[in-house]
C-alpha cells in the first residue's frame, strides 16, 4: 500500500537520500549530489532533451511554468536536434513507459518536471549516459538530480498579509494531496498569519487532483461557507479564485499570475520561473560539466511573491515586505518552539528547522486543520 504522506509534490517520495543532511540556508541551497564525474560532452546540433509534464502546459500554472522554462531553452540553443515534450503524464507505467521512449530517441538530457519517483528511476538506472533532473525528487544518482522551490519563504510572506486582511481570521487552504510540499505551505502560511492574529487557524480542503478546477471551486465554496475569508492553495489554475471574487473575499494563488480571473480578490502568488535553470543545466550538459546536484531556488531567484493585488491596502503590501526583506537579509521563521496540531513539540525552542527539514515537512503545525 502507498501512503500519500509519503509522495513527494508531484509523485513518490524517497527521503532516504535527503536524511544526512542538515543545511540551514534561508536562502535556499545547491550544491553537488555525489563525486560522480560529468557526463560527456554533447555537440549541439547532435543533442535531444526531453521534458515530461504531469499536465497541460495551457494550465497557466506549474505545466506552463515549464514550458516556458523549455522555451528558454530553444531560444537559447536554436541548434538542438530535437526538443522532446510530452504533457498529463499520469504516475504509473505509462510514465515509464514515455521515458523509455525518450531514451529510445536519443535523449541525452530529460527533465521529469513533476517528480514520478519509481516510475523515472527504473528508467535512470538503464540508461546510465543520459542526465536526468527530476523536480521534487529526493533520490540522486550518477545520472540522477534534483530541483525545487523554497516556497515556504514567500508563502510565509503571504500568510503575514492575509493576517492583515482576514476579518474572522479563518484562512482556508485548497490542497492536492496531504504530501510535505502541501505541509510546508499550508504551516508557512499559518506561522506568518499568526505573527498578526495568534488565534488565526486554517482550515484545509484535499481534493486529491493538482488540476481539478470542479473540485478546487468547490472546496472554495465549502471553506467560504464555512466562514473563511481568506482563501489559499497549491493548486494550478484559478478555481477558487474565481470564487473567492463572487463571494467577496481574498485570495492568494500559486505558480503564475492569474489575478484577471479575480481583480478584487487577488493579494499575490508564489511566483516560480524555471528559465534560468533549464538553460543553466543545458548548457552544462553539452558543454560535459553535468553532474546530479541538489537545488533549492532561493527567494528572489526563482520563486517569489507576486505584485500585490490592485485592493491590497499599501499598508499591508508594506508590513508583509518588511518580513520579505527580513527574510532575504537570513532570518528565517522557522525557528522553535514549534508544535503540531497534537500539542507535540517537534521543533525544541531555539532550534531552526534545516532546508531539507522544510522540504520534507511532514506534520502540521498547531492551528491546521484537513491534514
Amino acid at each position: 500500500m502507498i501512503d500519500l504522506r509519503n509522495l513527494s509534490r508531484r509523485g513518490f517520495l524517497n527521503m532516504a537520500a535527503a536524511g544526512s543532511a542538515s543545511l540551514m540556508l534561508p536562502a535556499g541551497l545547491v550544491r553537488p549530489a555525489m563525486a560522480a564525474a560529468p557526463l560527456a560532452a554533447v555537440k549541439e546540433e547532435d543533442a535531444v532533451i526531453g521534458f515530461g509534464h504531469v499536465g497541460p502546459i495551457t494550465d497557466e500554472g506549474w505545466t506552463w511554468s515549464h514550458h516556458q522554462g523549455l522555451l528558454a531553452v530553444k531560444e537559447k540553443f536554436p541548434k538542438l536536434k530535437k526538443i522532446l515534450e510530452v504533457e498529463n503524464i499520469p504516475y504509473s507505467a505509462d510514465a515509464t513507459r514515455t521515458y523509455r521512449q525518450f531514451v529510445a530517441e536519443g535523449a541525452n538530457m530529460i527533465f521529469d518536471t513533476s517528480s514520478n519517483g519509481d516510475f523515472l528511476h527504473e528508467v535512470v538506472r538503464r540508461a546510465p549516459d543520459v542526465a536526468f533532473m527530476e523536480c521534487n525528487g529526493h533520490v540522486t544518482m550518477d545520472n540522477l538530480g534534483w530541483y525545487y522551490l523554497a516556497h515556504w519563504y514567500p508563502t510565509y510572506v503571504l500568510g503575514v498579509a492575509a493576517g492583515h486582511l482576514s476579518k474572522t481570521g479563518k484562512l482556508g487552504y485548497v490542497a492536492s494531496f496531504p504530501v510535505a510540499s502541501v505541509y510546508a505551505s499550508t504551516n508557512a502560511f499559518l506561522m506568518g498569519a499568526r505573527t498578526v492574529n495568534p488565534n488565526a487557524t486554517l482550515q484545509t480542503i484535499v481534493i486529491n487532483s493538482w488540476f481539478d478546477p470542479q473540485a478546487a471551486t468547490q472546496a472554495g465554496t465549502a471553506l467560504i461557507d464555512n466562514g473563511c475569508d481568506f482563501l489559499f492553495g497549491i493548486m494550478d489554475e484559478a478555481g477558487y479564485l474565481q470564487v473567492a471574487e463572487k463571494r467577496g473575499v481574498w485570495a492568494a494563488m500559486w505558480n503564475t499570475d492569474i489575478r484577471r480571473y479575480g481583480p478584487n480578490s487577488y493579494v499575490s502568488s508564489i511566483i516560480i520561473d524555471f528559465k534560468d535553470f533549464y538553460v543553466e543545466q543545458v548548457r552544462k550538459r553539452l558543454a560535459g560539466e553535468w553532474a546530479p546536484s541538489e537545488n533549492l531556488f532561493e527567494m528572489g531567484k526563482g520563486v517569489d511573491r507576486d505584485v500585490w493585488g490592485e485592493k491590497v491596502p499599501a499598508e499591508v503590501g508594506k508590513a508583509a515586505d518588511e518580513v520579505r526583506a527580513k527574510i532575504m537579509g537570513g532570518w528565517s521563521p522557522f525557528e522553535g518552539e514549534l508544535k503540531d496540531a497534537k500539542g507535540n513539540v517537534k521543533v525544541a525552542k531555539g532550534q531552526r528547522m534545516t532546508e531539507l527539514e522544510l522540504y520534507n515537512w511532514d506534520w502540521s503545525v498547531e492551528g491546521v486543520t484537513g491534514l
